[in-house]
């Protein structure tokens, strides 16, 4: 989701901003480090990132509800609840709402999966 405001901790101590579409380039103070992405209310789990040969490595950040699902959620809500208003059946207002609750599951109950560190 791009209107979350992410940051990469490093080892507990340092925090870097991520920015939407730019690198973060990050020096690892010791070997091997671990490295955690956060919004303040979400954190991954941690990934330890130990130094072989290879001296760069990419990450990609992900979040299970990106502006594609958010927007098709508004979406369905709105074409399903203007029917429910139109019909008057009660069933439609209820699966009107069907998206909203699994956006807010998403968010608040599955946390630990919300916003996750992937190689790129």
């Amino acid at each position: 989701m791009r209107f979350l405001k992410l940051r990469v901790i490093v080892n507990g101590r340092f925090i870097y901003p991520i920015v939407r579409n730019k690198p973060v380039v990050i020096p690892m103070p010791t070997n091997p480090s671990r490295i955690v992405v956060t919004d303040g209310f979400h954190i991954t789990r941690p990934v330890e990132v130990v130094y072989t040969q290879k001296r760069t490595y990419y990450f990609e950040i992900v979040c299970a509800i990106e502006n594609a699902q958010l927007i098709a959620g508004v979406i369905i809500t709105a074409v399903v609840y203007a029917m429910s208003l139109t019909s008057g059946i009660l069933l439609l207002k209820i699966l009107s709402m069907v998206p909203i609750a699994y956006l807010l599951f998403l968010y608040y109950i599955n946390r630990k999966q919300f916003i996750q560190i992937r190689p790129a």
